[in-house]
Formats: C-alpha cells, structure tokens, sequence
C-alpha cells in the first residue's frame, strides 16, 4: 500500500507543480520540435545514393527514420507540459532516443558520401552539392540539440536550478553584469553554438567544461570537416 501510494503522489506531482511566468520559462518550446522537424525534412529530401543502405533499402530506410521521428515528436510535443517545469524521466529519454536516431541517420549518409568520393564512383555534383548541404545543416541541428538537452542536465533542469554543474560557459554566465538577471541559454544558443563550431571548428564565444562536451564539439567539428575536405577535393578533381 505505502509503494502504492507513492506512486499515485508522483503521478500526481506534475500537476500539483505551481505556474511559471511565461518569462521564466524563457524560450519557446516549438523550436526544438521544429529543429527536429527541420532535419527529419531534410533528411527526408536527401538524394537517395547518400542513404545507407542498397537501392531496395533505401526509400524502406528513408522513411523509417521520418516515421520514427514523427512518432516520437508528435507524443512529446502533445504532452508537453504548459507553464510548468516538469522533470519526466520518460519524455527525456524519448527525447535522446529522437536526437540519437536523427545523428545514427545523419552519420550514416557521411559514411555513404565518403565512401562515394573515395572509391571513385561516378558522383553527379548537383547531387553531390544538394547532399552535402542537406547532412552539413542536419549535422548542425542534431548537436545542436545534442547541447540543449544535455548541458547542465537538460532544459527542465537548468530553469529549476537543481544544482546540476555547467557543461559550457557562456558568455553572459562568464560576465553576468552584462546579461539580464537570471539568464539562461535557451536553444537558440545552443543553435548558434553548434553552427559557430561547425563552421569555426574550434570553439568561439563559448566554451565546454566537461569531457561530454568536448567530445560533442569535437565530433561535430570532425564531421563538418571530412565534408568540405570530400566535397573540395571532388570539386577540384582530385577525387576522380
């Protein structure tokens, strides 16, 4: 009975959690759900040579992917909760399982593109072009929401301050006279983040302070890399 009891009290919890301001919860919560949506599309559109998997496969793996991320988007986004900081276990885990399928996708598609260029198989450039723009812009979303959701324990776990220790630094955390009272990164930082290291390669205004984070960046950088590298020795004839 007392196991019972427990369990109805934390189901009950999310609900009996007091309102937030608007202006505390600090962002709007459509723009993760459209980043996924984002890079469900483009890897939806990408040309079908640069989907793992063989010609038969390939539409099969295309949309198992776009379905599994519209089944798992479309809960989380139902059930979100409104002016309320909740910390679900599930809708987290859910929600690493999106980001982790989207990068598997993603990763896949550099490995079949590399794999193109490198053997010599006779690759169109519009395609080429139109492939490596599709998985560089998904590359950038997914860790971008790699960033949001893990930093500091997620997104829930930051507004709460549970004492959960930073993973980056930002600057208006560095130099908190600047910044607005309690501020806190929203995932328009975390976008401009992952684009600024994926471009720069390297850090720029804000820095990772844990291994995770560090290990992320350095992914993402590797990533962006070995696809100029591929597509500026295709464009230069060096990869016949």
């Amino acid at each position: 009975m007392a196991f019972l009891r427990t369990s109805l009290a934390r189901m009950r919890e999310p609900h009996t959690l007091p309102l937030v301001p608007e202006e505390e919860l600090g962002e709007a919560r459509w723009l993760p759900a459209l980043a996924v949506v984002t890079a469900a599309a483009l890897y939806a559109t990408l040309p079908g040579r640069y989907v793992a998997g063989s010609t038969v496969l390939v539409n099969t793996i295309r949309w198992f992917v776009v379905g599994v991320t519209v089944a798992l988007i479309v809960p989380l986004a139902l059930t979100a909760p409104t002016r309320r900081l909740v910390h679900s276990v599930p809708r987290r885990t859910a929600a690493i399982a999106l980001i982790a399928v989207i990068s598997a996708a993603n990763g896949a598609s550099i490995v079949v593109l590399v794999h193109l260029l490198v053997t010599g198989h006779k690759v169109n450039g519009h395609e080429l072009i139109i492939a490596a723009i599709h998985i560089w812009c998904t590359n950038v979303i997914a860790f971008a929401l790699w960033f949001w959701q893990l930093d500091s324990g997620g997104p829930v776990a930051r507004r709460r301050k549970i004492g959960v220790p930073r993973d980056f630094l930002f600057p208006q955390q560095a130099a908190p006279e600047l910044a607005p009272p309690n501020w806190q990164p929203t995932f328009l930082d975390y976008l401009y983040l992952s684009f600024t290291n994926a471009t720069a390669f390297s850090p720029t205004d804000t820095m990772p302070f844990t291994r995770w984070a560090k290990m992320l960046m350095l992914a993402e950088s590797g990533a962006s890399l070995l696809l100029l590298v591929m597509v500026a020795a295709r464009a230069v004839n060096i990869l016949h």
